[in-house]
């Protein structure tokens, strides 16, 4: 923490949210009789068996190529409680207005978010409306809450671990990795964030660069179906860079990736070289990352790949006692240390 005062960073993902919350949001909070508490710091919390995750939007602009704030705030919470092994439910919205926003902003959006529940088939059931002075705010901000049960698949997937090694998890959490469980990614990263900037700072890349916002249930439950899966994060503020340093970090492995197996599309790719941008820092909305008993991980990513949203999945590493950080195999033979960023850089991307 450095002075005395909230920054961009503090939001943005990375050491400088972490140590935010670490410090004072645990200090207060921490300490419920959850199954999986607040402390855990993992995607979403169960407490009775019932799954509850809560998020806010703030991504500027609202509209960008590939989707907008609703799809982004049904997406979000939908995939943060399946990540743990859970069936979505339900969604509650809180919306938060600047006066003077247009109505006919506010129906695309809500037509969006519509789609984008069909697409993940949950509803809206419940919510809360606020308007605020012109200047007050940014436009807009939507909370999106869920809550969800155990996916029936969740035990299943679990049986499978214990066939290769003693278990007693009971929801795939951060902390679940051992040396020799491979690391699975979905697909190509950083379209997200690439598409917000582009679209705020009018850089127009000559290739079209799509945000990649999408509900992830129904691939994670073609995942789940194999088994075999130990833990499940999407890659959102920080990107994988800061998604592999909180595993290496809560299961005390160390893990290597290799550079030339990690999917990134050639028009990001070159705009974050245009940019000085790591794609591996960048944040994604239509990712995730699976660790996987290594039994099982071919298997599993030929579940991923028989879909739309993982064509592109790659098994990109392992998890290793060799060392307690995460390392990069570069495409040139030589190693280099996968630092946690102190946040996403691109500010305001969800």
């Amino acid at each position: 923490m450095t002075g005395e005062y909230v920054s961009m960073a503090h939001g943005a993902g990375g050491s400088a949210m972490d140590a935010l919350i670490k410090r004072y949001m645990l200090k207060h909070f921490a300490g419920s009789s959850a199954e999986v508490p607040l402390e855990a710091l993992d995607d979403a919390a169960v407490i009775d068996g019932i799954v509850l995750k809560s998020d806010s939007y703030t991504v500027k602009p609202l509209f960008f190529p590939g989707g907008d704030i609703g799809r982004m705030a049904v997406a979000g919470t939908v995939n943060d409680m399946s990540v743990l092994g859970a069936e979505p439910l339900a969604l509650a919205t809180g919306f938060v207005f600047e006066e003077g926003f247009p109505l006919h902003d506010l129906e695309r959006i809500l037509t969006s978010m519509d789609e984008t529940c069909k697409e993940a088939g949950v509803a809206v059931i419940t919510g809360d409306t606020k308007v605020v002075e012109h200047g007050a705010l940014d436009k807009f901000i939507i909370n999106s809450s869920g809550v969800g049960r155990r996916s029936p698949l969740l035990d299943r997937n679990l049986t499978e671990v214990r066939k290769f090694r003693e278990s007693e998890a009971k929801w795939l959490l951060d902390s679940n990795i051992r040396a020799g469980d491979q690391i699975i990614l979905s697909g190509a990263v950083a379209d997200h964030g690439i598409a917000v900037l582009s679209a705020r700072e009018g850089y127009g890349f000559e290739t079209k660069i799509q945000s990649d916002a999408a509900p992830l249930n129904h691939m994670i439950a073609r995942a789940l179906e194999v088994g075999g899966v130990v833990s499940m994060k999407d890659p959102t503020r920080g990107g994988l860079a800061n998604l592999l340093n909180e595993w290496s970090e809560k299961s005390k492995v160390g893990i290597l990736i290799h550079e030339e197996r990690i999917p990134v599309h050639t028009g990001v790719r070159a705009a974050c070289e245009m940019l000085g941008l790591d794609p591996l820092e960048v944040g994604n909305e239509g990712k995730v990352v699976l660790a996987v008993v290594s039994q099982k991980a071919e298997q599993v990513l030929a579940a991923l790949r028989s879909t739309d949203l993982g064509r592109e999945a790659e098994i990109i590493g392992r998890a290793t006692d060799e060392f307690n950080l995460v390392a990069v195999q570069t495409s040139v033979g030589g190693r280099r240390i996968l630092a946690k960023p102190f946040g996403d850089p691109v500010p305001r991307i969800c």
